[in-house]
């Protein structure tokens, strides 16, 4: 009787043990390889590599353009996006040092990239790229500012979401390129604010910028009081939930900064990165009282904040990872969102260093809320749906003006 227990134990040990995918074709090419290679040992959904194996054999095996050891980046560079397409999850992609993205996630993941930092980012091993603290997106063939950071140099020169960026001295605008070894500089960038307007001419400022503590200080830097109808409403930005002091920002301007006086909050989550911890909304939701710490000379540290006024927040599809997590749990207490629904983008992510120094990020973890809320392919549904138009929207912003609407309402009803 014995033996047959351990014989049925020792088949249900092998049978969970995980099955050896079979040997995929090699193409030589040590960047696609290694990402197949990482994909396979650590992508968190077995049953959708399948159809990422049929896409790297198709890759390989292109009738036209083969991927090989012998093959351009530019052919390289194509067939890495098209295989990690085929996961169709969230992050999930590969950036490249020609990118902001590639220097926010560096420093998002700087502790998985630890021991490449010093050399990636000499001398000191800080992720920094020269810049002046803008965002463009992309669409047929016209660039237009998406993000101007708060307090940033583009901020300062007046440069608004929704200008068409021509060019940036004299010479088409790259995230990168168009400001590399210009730290301490000027540049001249010529916008468009209007469709068929005469361009505009900026002098900016360029800075070397460390993302998390560029993020810090935009947060800091969003937060403001604007007078309606002789009430106080206060407006934030948080930009990212992942770096060190972001909520710690949120906190101070509430409790003891520009928004200690406010009637009520606009709190902005439309954001570049997720991140942070999953409780974050405790902020406005928890239910411990607010706490201070008094030193001897009277200074007062800040333990446990709390605000227990009313809040009206602002998502879109900007609203990704950590930062849906905490719309979500504003919504289920009642907290009213205003804008666009939430990217639809929570799995846990890491960041890979592969062979040509781009990095490659991978959803290694399902994300699922309470027993079994996945957000996901699914995003945050607003309660009050505005749309945001980004062409020439000359600094307009319909989303915040609805959600400080929203707020006088709430304001207005006691």
């Amino acid at each position: 009787m014995l033996s047959k227990i351990a014989g049925a134990l020792l088949l249900l040990f092998l049978a969970a043990l995980p099955t050896p995918a079979a040997e995929l074709p090699r193409s030589g090419n040590p960047v696609f390889d290694r990402t197949v290679r990482l994909v396979v040992d650590s992508f968190y959904d077995r049953s959708a590599l399948d159809r990422f194996e049929d896409a790297v054999r198709r890759e390989i095996e292109d009738s036209r353009s083969p991927v090989t050891a012998a093959s351009p980046a530019e052919r390289v560079d194509t067939a890495i996006d098209a295989i990690l397409a085929s996961l169709q999850v969230s992050h999930t992609g590969r950036f490249r040092p020609d990118g902001i993205d590639y220097f926010e996630l560096a420093d998002v993941f700087r502790y998985a990239l630890r021991a490449d930092m010093r050399r990636l980012f000499s001398p000191d091993g800080e992720a920094a790229y020269a810049g002046i603290g803008m965002i463009v997106r992309q669409g047929n063939g016209l660039g237009f500012v998406s993000e101007v950071y708060d307090g940033s140099p583009a901020a300062r020169a007046g440069i608004l979401v929704g200008d068409e960026v021509i060019s940036v001295d004299g010479a088409p605008y790259r995230e990168i390129i168009s400001f590399r070894g210009k730290a301490g500089q000027t540049v001249e960038i010529k916008l468009r604010r209007r469709p068929g307007d005469q361009p505009l001419d900026k002098t900016v400022q360029v800075k070397l910028l460390r993302p998390l503590p560029m993020f810090e200080k935009a947060i800091e830097d969003s937060a403001t009081i604007m007078e309606r109808d002789g009430r106080k409403i206060g407006y934030i930005r948080l930009w990212t939930l992942a770096a060190p002091r972001s909520m710690n920002k949120v906190a101070e301007a509430l409790a003891r900064g520009p928004l200690e006086q406010a009637d009520g909050l606009v709190l902005d989550l439309r954001g570049r990165w997720g991140g942070g911890s999953a409780d974050a909304a405790e902020l406005f939701l928890g239910g411990t009282p607010p706490f201070r710490l008094i030193q001897r000379d009277g200074e007062a540290i800040l333990a446990n904040v709390r605000w227990r006024r009313p809040v009206v927040a602002i998502i879109d599809e900007g609203t990704r990872s950590g930062l849906e997590v905490f719309a979500y749990a504003l919504k289920a207490k009642g907290v009213r969102l205003v804008g666009a629904r939430s990217a639809g983008a929570l799995l846990a992510g890491r960041v890979f260093l592969l062979p040509d120094d781009s990095l490659l990020e991978l959803a290694v973890s399902d994300a699922v809320i309470g027993d079994d809320t996945r957000l996901e392919g699914r995003g945050v549904q607003p309660d009050l749906p505005v749309p945001f138009i980004l062409p020439y929207a000359a600094g307009r912003d319909p989303q915040r003006d609805a959600a400080v609407d929203e707020m006088r309402r709430i304001l207005a009803d006691g």
